[in-house]
């Protein structure tokens, strides 16, 4: 566009020259190529002027697309800030989470601790037997580490109404043998971790036979609490025979969900008894109702005995009164004669 210009230039600075030249000369006669550059003279004007209108056009386009521009990189750049912004704000809330993945793996890793201490594991176990208890009991019919006649305390005792024996529960079920068979990785682990399930179970169930199960003292049967619905699960699909001997020896294994069931048909017990205590409630009030309408019953007999008794008494008052009515009408009737005349001595 440049070199345009600068030739449409040349070309003006010629005609230019060729004009102050021909004013300068005399004047001559009437030649054609005169008019001829006269007339291109003209037409390069026109030229110049229609190009200096275009460059002004072009220079307004210019201006525009500059604007334009400069409104497009303000927005490129404002949209570049907001970026780095979120992406700011993104790499905070990944830092905030890798923070807490690190604390995730540190709690995971002292879970695991708690799994393997078995103490800890035992204290998990009882907390929630223990909240289970606590959620569908009043507080009068459970105690936690009840003492029994033997000086043994059972994980929980709870009480029946108008039953002395208590149910007790078991929450130390034990798990290493489990975590032997999850980590079984042959055959022969596998059923050495069986054997040692199997082991563990009936020595649990023996423990809780001597030490809880105190006739008229404790129901039957007794209750071991396992933590785990899947560890009751795979009990009832591999450990069949060992569950049996268990309900042989009056001990009965159960899972939280399980358990909760218990709980809930021990709850119904309880509404049966305290619906016996106020049925015997409601006979011994219907038989002293009973009584005191049979005393009334007899009380109306006599008194209906009274008013009959009083009824004939003014019957016969009733007769004695038209008899002296009668009487008296006849009396009424009587005519009687002049009275003698009273004469003086």
């Amino acid at each position: 566009m440049e070199i345009a210009l600068i030739s449409l230039a040349v070309a003006v600075v010629a005609a230019a020259a060729m004009l102050a030249f021909a004013r300068r000369a005399p004047a001559p006669v009437a030649d054609p190529r005169l008019d001829t550059v006269l007339q291109g003279q003209a037409t390069i004007a026109e030229q110049f002027r229609q190009t200096s209108a275009a460059n002004a056009a072009l220079t307004a386009q210019i201006d525009a697309l500059k604007e334009k521009m400069g409104e497009s990189l303000a927005a490129s750049a404002q949209k570049t800030g907001e970026t780095f912004v979120s992406i700011t704000e993104r790499l905070g809330v990944i830092d905030a989470a890798q923070k807490n993945i690190s604390e995730l793996s540190t709690h995971v890793v002292s879970l695991k601790a708690i799994f393997s201490d078995k103490q800890a594991r035992g204290a998990i176990s009882q907390d929630q037997m223990e909240a289970i208890v606590a959620e569908h009991l009043a507080p009068d019919q459970y105690e936690f580490q009840a003492t029994l006649s033997n000086n043994s305390r059972p994980d929980c005792a709870i009480r029946i109404p108008n039953v002395a024996a208590r149910i007790v529960v078991d929450s130390k079920f034990p798990l290493e043998a489990f975590e032997l068979l999850r980590k079984a990785e042959t055959e022969e682990q596998r059923k050495a971790a069986m054997v040692a399930v199997r082991g563990d179970i009936q020595k649990h169930v023996k423990d809780i036979k001597e030490k809880y199960l105190i006739p008229g003292e404790v129901q039957t049967p007794a209750i071991m609490f396992v933590p785990s619905d899947s560890i009751y699960a795979e009990l009832h699909a591999n450990f069949p025979e060992t569950l049996r001997k268990a309900r042989q020896d009056q001990v009965v294994i159960v899972s939280p969900h399980v358990f909760m069931l218990v709980i809930g048909t021990i709850q119904s017990l309880m509404r049966d008894a305290k619906m016996r205590e106020q049925a015997h409630a409601i006979q011994a009030a219907v038989g002293s109702l009973l009584q005191d309408v049979r005393r009334l019953g007899e009380r109306v007999e006599k008194l209906r005995d009274h008013f009959e008794t009083t009824n004939k008494d003014i019957g016969l008052i009733e007769t004695s009164m038209k008899g002296i009515g009668r009487h008296a009408e006849k009396i009424a009737q009587v005519e009687l004669g002049e009275p003698p005349a009273l004469t003086g001595d």
